[in-house]
């Protein structure tokens, strides 16, 4: 099974970038309110002062224009070159100069003029330039840097993740996925959906089902999005060979809106009416004609002449249903409610098919107890009693010989149902 991120671009937006930017300068603690730590030089005074009012203002121009003048006075103490490299990248990064932002913060911190909060800041401001940039490697080096001092949150630890992505090191973009991941639940926030893509297209390109199985579910959880739904369902619909755990997944999809192809409807159709569920097998296969998913006219033709064998039988179904419901209420065993519940499912009738397999659960003797517990989930889905089909969707658990891969998936659905 193989998968493709859709719309995931690197993107180090200048919005992110400002907000640490603005942590890391020194513009509010610089000139007048640096009263304990060293002083620029007298030779600058003037310049700075005037570039220090220009970025109080807004003037992002007119302070550099005094910066670089206070740029070419000598001589320059290390912490005059500092405060002006400092100020010249906050402004460059109003202007959107990102490169040149860079640079100069990295000019900045090599004066070792940084208090080491400061640096800290700067370090952290320099990683998501880097990256913004496109310099991966030294974003990397300072990525590291952050994460290692333990200054690095949840953004830090997934452009982490995207640039290993990027330069196609599945194997430490999913670590920084997962760390990433980690802090986010530790911060009660929920992850975010691109780090379960990393993991997703990683596992599909190294052609690990499994995994990617796994990351699905934690994207179902996080987002109930039909695509992964349908991929999910694919992957474990590909390699089930029983008929009937393989009408179970495809019930599955169904329920999930994840169904999006002519054959998905046709099979879960020819399914349903081996399974002498006609009713049911009318309505899934009428919903992919509606849906316009047949448009070869082999596949018109053939639906057709399914349709055309499904509707007199689930016709009698429905004409026979009252007889059939009394012969089964009188009934010891609840086999018979349980049938006549999945025949009520199939026309619509969901309160009367909640009643007789209710019914036939209270008497026992069930050949098939998962499918009685899932069309009574199913159906009380349909009354929106989803307190109840979670309950229904729960007895799936104590069915003796039950599919753990169709255990799975209907416990993620249940778990997916409002209160």
């Amino acid at each position: 099974m193989t998968y493709s991120i859709q719309n995931v671009r690197f993107k180090v937006l200048l919005g992110m970038v400002l907000a640490v930017a603005s942590i890391a300068v020194t513009t509010q603690t610089s000139l007048a309110a640096e009263k304990k730590g060293p002083e620029i030089s007298r030779v600058i005074a003037k310049e700075m002062t005037a570039a220090q009012k220009a970025l109080q203002a807004g003037q992002w121009q007119e302070a550099l224009k005094n910066l670089d003048a206070a740029e070419q006075k000598s001589p320059l103490t290390p912490f005059d070159k500092k405060t002006i490299y400092d100020f010249k990248a906050f402004a460059d990064i109003k202007l959107n100069k990102l490169k040149d932002a860079q640079e100069n913060y990295e000019q900045a911190l090599a004066t070792g003029q940084y208090t080491p909060e400061e640096a800290a800041k700067t370090k952290r401001t320099l990683f998501r330039l880097a990256a913004g940039n496109q310099q991966y490697s030294k974003a990397l080096e300072y990525g590291k840097q952050v994460a290692d001092a333990g200054d690095a949150n949840g953004d830090d630890l997934l452009v982490m993740s995207q640039i290993y992505y990027l330069q196609k090191d599945c194997k430490n973009s999913v670590v920084w996925a997962d760390k990433a991941i980690a802090y986010s639940k530790k911060a009660g926030e929920a992850p975010k959906e691109t780090l379960y893509q990393f993991k997703l297209q990683c596992a599909s390109d190294a052609g690990d089902n499994a995994t990617m199985a796994t990351v699905l579910v934690d994207l179902i959880r996080l987002t109930n999005k039909t695509n992964y739904w349908n991929t999910l369902l694919r992957i474990e619909r590909q390699d089930e060979r029983d008929d009937h755990n393989l009408l179970m997944i495809y019930r599955v999809m169904f329920d999930t809106n994840s169904m999006d192809k002519g054959s998905d409807y046709m099979e879960m159709a020819q399914l349903l009416g081996d399974a002498a569920l006609p009713g049911e097998a009318q309505m899934v296969l009428e919903k992919g004609v509606a849906a316009g998913l047949f448009t070869d006219q082999k596949d018109k033709d053939r639906s057709t002449r399914l349709l055309g064998s499904l509707k007199p039988r689930a016709d009698a179904d429905k004409k026979g249903a009252a007889q059939e419901d009394a012969e089964a209420a009188k009934s010891a065993a609840g086999e018979l409610d349980v049938k006549m519940g999945e025949v009520y499912f199939g026309s619509g009738d969901y309160q009367n098919a909640v009643t007789a397999i209710n019914r036939g659960v209270q008497k026992g003797q069930i050949k098939h107890q998962d499918e009685a517990y899932v069309y009574l989930g199913r159906s009380d889905v349909q009354l929106k009693n989803n307190a109840d089909a979670k309950k229904a969707f729960a007895g799936l658990k104590s069915v003796p010989n039950m599919s753990p891969r169709v255990l799975r998936l209907w416990e993620l659905y249940a778990d997916k149902l409002g209160s």
